[in-house]
């Protein structure tokens, strides 16, 4: 099938997605697999898997690709919503959430903390992967945002703006380090000139998020439910204690009257701990040669499914059994974690498979060709590259690893300096920042996790995400001009 043919399918596969999720107000789950199914028919693919011939390679049928999408979606962000829900469950329950935000917003006041939650996200996103540590964050900022009196997405959104700059841009994350790689370019100086990038875009990431929400957003029932009901009974009594009569057996989920709420270093020490074990894991894998005895050791240890098991851990104790709740309670706390997300995960692995049948089908691919031929300069047609791409097909790892080896031959034979690549491959990463939609398994952890409808998600994320990418590459082109 013809490249426009199918960039006009995955065009009309798109519409046609957020037609019967915004008019007809068809389940976004449902929505995502009736249509990846029909862009699958359309654009061609087999209805099954076709081995590898000497003619080409295996082609998926569309139910294995399905199958293929969710599983490689969910599994990765399944455990880690899950584990992240039960351990915000714990600090949420145990007053530790409201205890936190209480004693930031009555010292800073609700502007000053924004603004600080943003300026921490910008530095821990470096080691931690965006889902995991939107996640780690998301009962923070639930607890600031009810002490503030706001909806959580005042202060998410421009967290999770910056968070998905960094995770496009800075080593070690795998898109920029396997673009770079195909692309020659020094991993030092994209990590120099990608933090010189990112400092401003989290001023931007705040002032852009600001303007979005200035005006109330309705929040879905049931978000608006798991919202209104985070930490009720927890730090609201006169003394900073809860009111309840849950006596720790396992029969409620609040505080008692006298049951004092964790202090701010137990509960800093719970978010941090999975945070610093990713690092070491990083740290590890970028400081150690090949081979070394330690490698393995700190590649466990920092693994976020590890890392978000051991801060669980800590919470089961420290939270838990040092404050003489039941194992029964225990259980009962982290088990009423687990609907409320349920959905997340669906939507997130059902835009993972939308994803996949795009690719599959061959729109990424025809995409890239039909861009490659344009003539464009080097830099822009980076850019131009890797957004298209990843609008196309959703996920901001592909559209960088895409675009970067497309170029390939280009830059290996010009003339460019190691900073002219380095600031190439930052070109396409910030390209692939951009147009987060409905494609993208990223759009729907951040919407649902905030309260925002598929449409006020449109509105904002992904206007927001748009916004960064764009002013990313107009910083890296200002970088091309004085240091060229």
């Amino acid at each position: 099938m013809g490249a426009l043919s199918l960039l006009g399918i995955a065009a009309g596969g798109i519409a046609l997605l957020l037609l019967l999720i915004i008019r007809f107000k068809v389940h976004a789950f449902v929505a995502l697999l009736l249509v990846s199914i029909l862009v699958g028919l359309v654009s061609g693919m087999p209805l099954v898997t076709v081995p590898a011939t000497a003619d080409g390679p295996e082609q998926l049928g569309i139910i294995p690709a399905i199958t293929a999408g969710m599983g490689d979606t969910l599994g990765s962000v399944a455990l880690l919503v899950a584990l992240g829900a039960m351990l915000g469950r714990m600090i949420e329950v145990s007053g530790g959430a409201g205890s936190l935000a209480g004693r930031f917003t009555g010292r800073l006041g609700p502007r000053r903390v924004s603004a600080a939650l943003t300026a921490a996200a910008l530095v821990l996103a470096v080691p931690v992967f965006f889902d995991v540590g939107f996640i780690i964050l998301v009962p923070i900022i639930y607890g600031f945002a009810k002490a503030a009196g706001v909806d959580p997405v005042r202060f998410g959104l421009p967290v999770a703006g910056i968070m998905l700059a960094v995770h496009v841009s800075i080593p070690p994350h795998p898109g920029i380090v396997g673009g770079s790689a195909l692309l020659g370019a020094d991993i030092g100086w994209v990590l120099i000139l990608g933090l010189i990038v990112c400092a401003p875009l989290a001023v931007l990431s705040q002032y852009v998020a600001k303007r979005l929400t200035r005006r109330d957003i309705p929040m879905p029932a049931a978000t608006r439910a798991r919202f209104e009901s985070f930490g009720k009974g927890s730090g609201e009594g006169s003394n900073g204690s809860a009111s309840g009569n849950d006596d720790g057996s396992g029969s409620g989920g609040t505080l008692t009257a006298t049951e004092a709420p964790p202090s701010m270093w137990t509960v800093l020490t719970l978010v941090i701990t999975p945070l610093l074990l990713i690092m070491l894991g990083t740290t590890g894998e970028t400081v150690l040669p090949e081979g070394h005895d330690l490698r393995p050791v700190l590649s466990f240890i920092g693994a976020p499914v590890f890392a978000l098991l051991v801060a669980l851990m800590l919470a089961f104790f420290l939270l838990g059994i040092r404050r003489r709740w039941s194992l029964a309670h225990i259980g009962e706390v982290m088990e009423a974690a687990l609907p409320p997300v349920a959905i997340v995960i669906l939507v997130t692995g059902a835009g993972g498979v939308f994803a996949k049948i795009l690719t599959e089908s061959g729109v990424g691919e025809a995409l890239a060709d039909t861009l490659s031929g344009t003539g464009l300069p080097i830099l822009l047609l980076g850019f131009v590259l890797s957004v298209a791409l990843r609008a196309s097909q959703g996920s901001a790892t592909v559209a960088i690893l895409t675009s970067s080896g497309l170029l390939t031959d280009m830059i290996t034979g010009g003339d460019y300096s190691t900073i002219q690549v380095a600031l190439i491959a930052l070109a396409i990463a910030f390209g692939a920042l951009g147009l987060s939609h409905v494609n993208d398994s990223g759009f729907w952890v951040v919407t649902r996790f905030l309260g925002l409808s598929v449409s006020d998600g449109l509105r904002t994320w992904t206007v927001l995400t748009t916004v960064l990418g764009v002013a990313g590459f107009l910083l890296v082109s200002l970088l091309w001009l004085v240091l060229s």
